[in-house]
């Protein structure tokens, strides 16, 4: 089976992805050190690949931190990291997590609208799949009395905002190919991850283990995972790329049932048997299938 070059792009970086959990959780650390962290760190390393994979000196020199585009993905990248660590430590994650798996949903309607990407009928039926398979699995087990706290409601908008960002970072990269991208999740990291710095400097008062931890999700597992994901949105659709990043709300749990011994519900196993046949349906109907790139855009 030949499978799109962009779809391979985005399972292995989703793949990769599926331990950050894990790794968060091990680190010990509140939702303010978290995000000063991970963001600083990854921010680090999505420029330093920028200048040694993506020819980000060249985009320079053509002005590419000139482009509007630019700076709404650094934007988004801000946007994406704060509300995300915020939503969880105010908000059940299940309610973030539920609002996070909208980004198919997101990516679909912004594809339509900037790139002219009609996704058919079978795909929008796997992204409901999809979607009513991780509300199953992260609601499942959910005490319903956390429905109507207000704190559950903004955690739920967080989510959202995390959704939309996320799809409008893969739809903005797959509408311009010559768009820096990486450094522009480098900065936006930096920005969100110093200013939680200052806003928490708690943050300077970690264990040498929890450093160790959280230097492995924010100098590896979290950019090269997020650079792999942005990277094929060049070559497939933000849809597809956003649906295969589904992956890590899905088997995160496992590991972390695997690392700190959290066995998931019986709603999480069948939820996420549901999300685990559909994106493999997905990918069987991905082979061959071309993935050509929108025309580049100031």
């Amino acid at each position: 089976m030949t499978l799109n070059r962009g779809i391979l792009i985005a399972f292995a970086g989703a793949l990769l992805l599926t331990p950050d959990s894990l790794f968060m959780r091990w680190s010990e650390l509140d939702g303010g050190a978290m995000l000063a962290w991970r963001a600083s760190l990854s921010g680090i390393i999505y420029i330093v690949i920028g200048y040694m994979f993506g020819g980000s000196a060249n985009a320079i020199r053509e002005g590419g931190l000139r482009q509007f585009s630019f700076w709404i993905l650094v934007l988004c990248q801000i946007s994406n990291a704060t509300f995300f660590a915020f939503g969880i430590a105010i908000a059940p994650v299940a309610i973030v997590l539920v609002a996070v798996a909208t980004v198919p949903i997101f990516s679909v309607i912004l594809g339509f609208f900037f790139l002219g990407e009609r996704p058919d009928f079978g795909t929008w039926i796997i992204i409901g799949v999809v979607f009513l398979g991780i509300a199953l699995s992260v609601l499942g087990d959910i005490d319903p009395t956390q429905l109507f706290n207000p704190y559950t409601v903004l955690g739920a908008v967080f989510g959202l905002l995390v959704a939309i960002s996320l799809a409008m970072n893969f739809v903005i990269i797959r509408k311009n190919e010559t768009l820096p991208f990486e450094l522009a999740l480098g900065f936006g990291g930096l920005i969100a991850g110093l200013s939680a710095f200052v806003l928490f400097p708690a943050a300077f008062s970690l264990s040498f283990e929890s450093a160790f931890y959280i230097s492995l999700t924010g100098l590896i597992i979290l950019p090269i995972s997020f650079y792999l994901l942005s990277y094929a949105s060049r070559f497939t659709s933000a849809a597809n790329v956003s649906m295969l990043m589904l992956l890590e709300t899905v088997l995160g749990p496992f590991w972390v049932w695997l690392g700190v011994g959290e066995a998931p519900g019986i709603f999480g196993l069948i939820g996420g048997g549901i999300v685990i046949a559909a994106l493999f349906y997905f990918l069987l109907g991905q082979k061959n299938v071309s993935g050509s790139r929108a025309e580049p855009v100031n």
